[in-house]
């Protein structure tokens, strides 16, 4: 069995030596031995002891609740869920991170896609950011919506072809109005435009965003504030009326 001096605890642990001599005086980590010399001596039990206490300590849990702790009777128990709490705080911490590191990283490539920087470009591209998973979402759930009513229309193109009946067709017809009026109603009321002369958000009326020319991810409109016409910015939400 492998014998440590406080000094090679203390290394071993990442502490200094006095901490190790401090839990000693509290009577959470008491050697197992003692050399000739007088000198502490830890054993292999005595180290993982000592690992444990640096990892609660670490939880800032105060000494006197330490030794409580290791007073229980399954003490494992305890540190056990304490470490299952550490995970996911850590897990949730990193998450949030990586989060943030991702808009950062789409904030300096939009950057540098512009050939100046304004505060107003970096607003521009943090309302854009803030909102691109919502975006996403929608138009996700739109498409899914829509497969059944583009699977029925070719069941009734289909149907009308080889048995000469149309009024599946009339039915398709009917209910594939309806659900672009809904979808286009609900989408158009949950975007916004950002306008790239003014840095205005705003919200055009339906027919004009229903119609007007478009890519993925902008449609040319009138800004309502300062009235340029030209390709606007989709975000999600935002100010506009």
């Amino acid at each position: 069995m492998s014998k440590y001096t406080t000094g090679e605890v203390a290394k071993l642990c990442g502490v200094t030596v006095r901490t190790v001599q401090y839990y000693d005086t509290r009577g959470i980590l008491i050697p197992s031995e003692l050399s000739e010399g007088g000198r502490r001596l830890y054993s292999d039990e005595d180290l993982k002891r000592m690992r444990v206490i640096c990892f609660l300590r670490e939880l800032d849990l105060p000494i006197d609740a330490i030794s409580q702790i290791l007073r229980e009777e399954h003490p494992e128990k305890v540190i056990s869920l304490l470490i299952e709490q550490q995970e996911i705080a850590l897990s949730d911490e990193i998450s949030a991170k990586q989060e943030k590191l991702t808009k950062l990283r789409e904030l300096k490539k939009g950057l540098q896609a512009r050939q100046t920087c304004s505060l107003e470009s970096i607003g521009d591209i943090a309302v854009v950011m803030e909102g691109r998973k919502k975006l996403k979402a929608m138009r996700w759930a739109m498409i899914l919506t829509g497969i059944p009513i583009a699977a029925f229309q070719w069941f009734s193109i289909i149907f009308w072809i080889v048995k000469g009946v149309w009024w599946p067709f009339a039915v398709w017809a009917a209910a594939a109005a309806v659900w672009g009026i809904i979808v286009s109603r609900y989408y158009f009321s949950h975007v916004s435009y950002i306008c790239p002369e003014c840095h205005e958000v705003f919200r055009p009326a339906l027919k004009e965003a229903f119609w007007a020319n478009h890519t993925p991810t902008a449609r040319k409109l009138t800004c309502t504030s300062c009235g340029r016409k030209g390709f606007c910015v989709e975000v999600w939400g935002g100010d506009g009326k």
